[in-house]
């Protein structure tokens, strides 16, 4: 995390009490159209259910800022140390992850309360001068809890997919059949770069240092793969073609029985696709970027294509001097949109859809940069622990906060992880 500027002025901390108050009222929000017996659901390992995100956020702010710089400050419950740990073995044990739909309790109005509880020593802890560490994990939690307001998104979609009669998590139209601008080429230069947050702002330790490294001339497509494109690789037999695959990816489409991406079904003939609002026929969504592939799909489909997948640092220079803006979480789409045809030059001068939509792949390694350091104490497992057998995804998704993407930020998950939203945008070499 950055540390922030010493000392700590009342307007720095009146910033930071308005971010932390419209964070937290963001969470709420976003549950309102679940009902109890939603919010209990973890329909697959990695995920966790909505009631348990909601406790995890505020585990966090009383863990590591509360028990740490608040003076006299009360914990909730004894229990919630522990109970409501995620995986920092440096504080306490921790119930097994899949397990965590079996905490029926403490109900969902003890976690309410609980959050309330959380919110008004923070509050009166901003109210005494706090330290400037304590400000600083501060907005380390505010980040934390925009992480897992997305994947409270991605895990309530899939549960809800689970669920035989399908329910709808929010009423609304994904619009009609817009074509997406053409596909054109980007060429970069290659030679000595920097990559790397460099600025006063937030950012993941994962995003530092700022380092150089050299890079080879190259070419990034202009949008992502629609899913109409990856269609065409589905009807090419590539579910089922051995030679377009890397061997755990193999292994992945024959252990799992993949045949298209998650969420899609073939029924009558007919594709439909499974979204927030509902389903959707093929057709309302196929000029859209495809998502919910593995890092193995969106892989087998550049290989099919001739092409590959761009590097991390080749995506961060192409994304370096576009604004941070797109179709992300405040919009309230939640699904990816068609590239916008434009009859403007934007499109020839720079990518569309870097932010927002879907996350990419990239066919980079989830390491740390040369000089990287964990912070000291238990919040170096936040990231650092994680740095094996990951790939990097970069841009942010249709549920990312706005505040909370950047051309440097580092998403990162296992290859064959197919229920958040991500999708692919192709590269290729300058001969």
């Amino acid at each position: 995390m950055t540390t922030l500027a010493s000392p700590v002025s009342g307007d720095a901390i009146t910033a930071v009490a308005a971010q932390f108050a419209a964070v937290r009222r963001q969470s709420l929000v976003l549950c309102e159209s679940l009902t109890a017996e939603d919010m209990m659901v973890q329909s697959l390992p990695e995920g966790s259910p909505a009631k348990w995100h909601l406790a995890h956020t505020t585990w966090f702010f009383e863990t590591f800022i509360l028990r740490e710089f608040a003076s006299g400050y009360q914990p909730f419950h004894p229990d919630f140390l522990w109970l409501f740990n995620s995986y920092y073995n440096g504080i306490s044990d921790q119930p097994e992850k899949k397990l965590r739909a079996s905490f029926s309790r403490p109900a969902f109005v003890d976690i309410v309360a609980y959050r309330r509880h959380v919110e008004d020593a923070i509050a009166s802890m901003l109210n005494h001068e706090p330290a400037q560490e304590a400000l600083t994990r501060l907005v380390l939690g505010l980040h934390h809890e925009q992480q897992h307001q997305e994947l409270l998104l991605t895990d309530i979609k899939h549960a809800l997919w689970s669920n035989p009669v399908r329910p709808v998590y929010r009423e609304g139209n994904l619009g009609t059949h817009a074509q997406s601008a053409p596909l054109l080429w980007h060429e970069y230069e290659g030679g000595l770069r920097e990559a790397g947050y460099q600025g006063e702002e937030f950012s993941f330790d994962n995003e530092r240092p700022r380092h150089s490294l050299y890079l080879q001339p190259f070419r990034i497509a202009s949008r992502p793969v629609t899913c109409g494109e990856y269609l065409e690789f589905i009807q090419d037999s590539g579910y089922r073609r051995s030679e377009l695959w890397l061997s755990a990816g193999w292994d992945a489409v024959r252990e799992h029985g993949w045949q298209a991406p998650l969420y899609w079904q073939h029924e009558e003939g007919a594709w439909q696709i499974f979204t927030l609002h509902g389903p959707a026929d093929f057709g309302t969504l196929r000029d859209t970027p495809v998502c919910h592939i593995s890092h193995f799909e969106a892989d087998a489909y550049a290989r099919w294509r001739g092409l590959r997948l761009p590097t991390e640092f080749e995506w961060e220079l192409a994304a370096s001097p576009v604004p941070a803006h797109g179709n992300l979480l405040e919009g309230g789409r939640l699904h990816p949109a068609v590239a916008p045809q434009s009859s403007s030059e934007v499109h020839d001068r720079q990518p569309l859809q870097l932010y927002g939509d879907v996350w990419e792949w990239t066919a980079s390694a989830y390491l740390g940069y040369p000089g990287y350091r964990p912070v000291p104490g238990a919040l170096g497992e936040y990231n650092g622990k994680f740095m094996s057998g990951q790939m990097v995804l970069r841009g942010g998704s249709c549920a990312t906060p706005a505040s909370h993407i950047r051309a440097t930020y580092r998403n990162f998950f296992a290859p064959s992880t197919r229920w958040q939203f991500s999708g692919v945008r192709l590269a290729q070499d300058v001969s």
